[in-house]
């Protein structure tokens, strides 16, 4: 069936990766004069003799992730000439083992000169895999870049897909319980080591309470 863009989409940005003993084909549709994103995947299987079961998830709020959740940092960021929504920014210092890039373009649309400032409208895609998955899984990031030359302005939008095997997504909710029992345990260390009483403490408030008369 053929996908029908209307006048919201104006351009596309292909690409073809590998998943188990087949392909998919991406396909990145977005508009040269805003931050609206769409993706088309188009399996190609066609040798294969085995019957997969491939999850695909889109996401228009990253934070909603799981894998963003567990392994990604993202940033926000507003003032008068920037506006940034969830931006990707990098994977978590404690996952850099776990996580690698497979792919990391960017297609740069125009530049915009604005007063002694300069802009560039651009799509940057980022494309993640899970090492010990990696030809069962990839969260693709699309991140859009759109200048708004007449407010002085840029605005980051960013959307994700995500290829997975069912247990690519199970290993995924293992990392993502894992993480919140680790960040518990240290919340309530901290709280304990609130409670503790030094010894110096309690000498020094027991020569205070002493009767000086």
């Amino acid at each position: 069936m053929a996908l029908k863009l209307g006048k919201s989409f104006n351009r596309c940005y292909y690409l073809r990766v590998p998943i188990l003993d087949g392909f998919y084909n991406i396909g990145v549709f977005f508009d040269k004069r805003s931050t609206f994103l769409l993706f088309r995947i188009d399996p190609d299987f066609g040798t294969s003799k085995f019957k997969h079961n491939v999850k695909i998830s889109m996401f228009k709020n990253l934070e909603s992730s799981k894998f963003c959740e567990t392994f990604i940092e993202l940033h926000s960021y507003g003032k008068n000439t920037l506006d940034i929504v969830n931006q990707f920014d990098k994977i978590k210092d404690v996952y850099t083992h776990d996580i690698s890039f497979v792919f990391n373009e960017t297609l740069t649309l125009s530049k915009v000169e604005v007063g002694e400032k300069t802009f560039f409208d651009t799509l940057n895609i980022y494309g993640l895999t899970i090492n010990s998955y990696s030809s069962e899984f990839l969260f693709l990031i699309a991140e859009r870049h759109n200048v708004l030359s007449r407010l002085n302005k840029k605005i980051v939008r960013t959307s994700a897909l995500q290829i997975a095997t069912s247990p690519v997504l199970q290993l995924i909710e293992e990392y993502c319980n894992e993480a919140k029992e680790h960040e518990l345990l240290e919340q309530n260390q901290m709280v304990s080591s609130d409670k503790i009483i030094k010894f110096s403490d309690v000498e020094r408030d027991s020569t205070y309470g002493k009767d000086s008369t």
